[in-house]
């Protein structure tokens, strides 16, 4: 029998209160700490750009979409040498061994390759091998020209390869023009109607870059590659890389930029990119990097 004696201990608002909150504020510090957790594993998470994968789709978004080019029928062909072959198409991957290329000068890289015979490689070069393209991505280019410039790699890293030579330049037999002597006949006059095209380089020379529009030119398309180093493209600030770049000058990196040069392609990749949008990101990379305007 229970002791009717026994008094129970009355409950005071201050313990209530305290119960109340502590309720509360284990859900809510579970709450915290589950975000900390979240927003930890997102700070710690960075962009992959060193990968044979990353490298490669860096180098797909950067791939103009199409190039026009207007041709004169009757200018003589000239086949490329070995060295242009490499420095228009081949230095992007070869230059940095980007996935998984060569890289030129490397004889540990060439030596195995060099092993299989020129032929060997000469076929792979046309043909595309693994995650090389055909005739390295410039279906333009002939099977003689791919030829040397494989001859040229592999010489490079230690091979004795002899490269075919170039065809002697034909120009194109011009046609019989009846009208040719009226043409002669022709004031001195009309040859002078048409303005001369501005020279390479003119809205460089021109107007002094807006740093801040190259800023933005800069972030949305050159980061692409510069940012991470890809395809040997030089850092912003990286005073080393950018030393023999500046001693060129600013008008020169420009017209580079313009045409493109090496692994870069023309404006970046970014055939709507106008040449005061050039001018404005060579200006601002230029100038972080130790170069004055």
């Amino acid at each position: 029998m229970a002791d009717s004696n026994v008094k129970m201990t009355p409950t005071k608002p201050r313990e209530v209160i305290v119960s109340v909150v502590a309720g509360l504020l284990a859900p809510l510090l579970a709450i915290f700490l589950i975000v900390q957790l979240v927003l930890g594993i997102q700070a710690n998470q960075k962009t992959d750009t060193s990968s044979e994968a990353a490298q490669k789709s860096a180098l797909e978004r950067i791939k103009p979409f199409a190039e026009l080019a207007a041709l004169d029928a009757s200018a003589p062909v000239v086949e490329k040498s070995g060295q242009e072959v490499y420095e228009a198409a081949c230095v992007a991957c070869h230059g940095s061994g980007a996935l998984g290329a060569p890289r030129f000068e490397n004889k540990g890289d060439w030596n195995a390759r060099i092993g299989q015979g020129y032929d060997t490689l000469v076929k792979n070069a046309i043909a595309g091998i693994r995650q090389m393209p055909p005739r390295g991505g410039n279906a333009d280019l002939t099977d003689a020209e791919v030829a040397r410039s494989v001859a040229y790699m592999a010489n490079a890293a230690g091979a004795s390869f002899e490269a075919p030579a170039a065809a002697a330049a034909e120009a194109a037999a011009p046609a019989e023009d009846k009208a040719a002597p009226a043409a002669a006949a022709a004031p001195a006059t009309a040859s002078t109607s048409a303005p001369a095209a501005p020279a390479a380089g003119a809205v460089a020379g021109a107007v002094k870059p807006d740093l801040a529009m190259g800023k933005k030119v800069y972030q949305t398309t050159c980061a692409l590659c510069h940012a991470a180093g890809i395809a040997g493209a030089p850092k912003p600030g990286d005073m080393a890389a950018w030393k023999p770049r500046v001693a060129q000058g600013y008008a020169t990196l420009y017209n580079h930029a313009i045409t493109g040069i090496r692994g870069m392609p023309a404006k970046g990749g970014n055939p709507s990119l106008s040449e005061a949008d050039i001018a404005n990101a060579v200006g601002y990379m230029f100038s972080e990097s130790g170069g004055k305007l």
